[in-house]
């Protein structure tokens, strides 16, 4: 019996093409809620810039935020799993020597040092992320734990700079930037943290996703369902592969699973 089902954000519960969840996902959820199940969000976003689920938020129950670095039920801080300080510093080095901008997520705050036009394309035009900061005085951030460095770099560039940071993973699931967290930080960890305080067995998850950045939470959950536009090593990973997220996929797959 499932009791707790947690879902990626862009590209999953949220549409890139139209920027809203489609009536047949809030539908699902209300149905599944309807049945005692406890509602997650798993994502990459800070908690600060998930404002695109106005529609369900009065359903959700807890957030696996930046990757699994910081982790919520309700109001209440489960985990955290910030970066290592040297690995913030080298990677503002990489920065100002190479020439890209990055998201530096702090606990509270956060900005894109350097930003430039590909930074502000990606996330306020294709992302639809609104409240953005901008701002290169970074000290009172620095002064927080580091939940997450975001480069808007090439998969080529990834490569090289991952070497430079030797606490760090990387969780890749847009083509024009990545998301770096701490080694210990993933959406699959995320889950267990959560489960252990609520007393939830892992055979009683289930997990949907679309991107890289979903491969340890589809690995770890009971039920591990990919979307239709799920990239293929996902797909390929998952208990359970349903339509696309604008193809009704998450209202299919509750009612084939639930």
């Amino acid at each position: 019996m499932i009791k707790a089902i947690f879902f990626d954000i862009d590209g999953t519960l949220v549409s890139f093409k139209t920027h809203h969840i489609p009536a047949s996902t809030i539908k699902a959820i209300e149905m599944a809620k309807s049945k005692s199940v406890k509602i997650y969000i798993s994502t990459g976003r800070p908690l600060p810039l998930i404002t695109n689920l106005s529609e369900i938020k009065h359903l959700i129950d807890g957030y696996i935020t930046t990757n699994g670095a910081l982790c919520f039920y309700g109001d209440e801080v489960i985990s955290c799993r910030p970066i290592p300080h040297d690995d913030v510093m080298k990677m503002i080095e990489l920065s100002d020597r190479i020439g890209f901008p990055f998201m530096l997520v702090g606990e509270k705050d956060l900005t894109m040092y350097n930003n430039n036009e590909d930074s502000e394309r990606i996330f306020r035009q294709l992302l639809n992320v609104q409240n953005l900061r901008t701002d290169n005085n970074i000290e009172p951030i620095l002064r927080q734990r580091i939940l997450q460095l975001s480069p808007v770099i090439s998969k080529a560039e990834e490569e090289k700079i991952m070497p430079y940071l030797k606490g760090c993973i990387s969780g890749r699931w847009h083509p024009d930037f990545t998301d770096i967290t701490a080694q210990d930080a993933n959406k699959g960890n995320g889950l267990l943290d959560i489960i252990a305080r609520q007393g939830i067995s892992i055979d009683e998850t289930m997990a949907f996703g679309d991107g890289g950045n979903d491969m340890s939470i589809i690995q770890k959950a009971g039920i591990g369902v990919a979307m239709g536009n799920a990239n293929e090593e996902l797909k390929e990973i998952a208990d359970y592969v349903t339509t696309s997220g604008d193809d009704d996929g998450i209202y299919n797959a509750i009612i084939h699973l639930l």
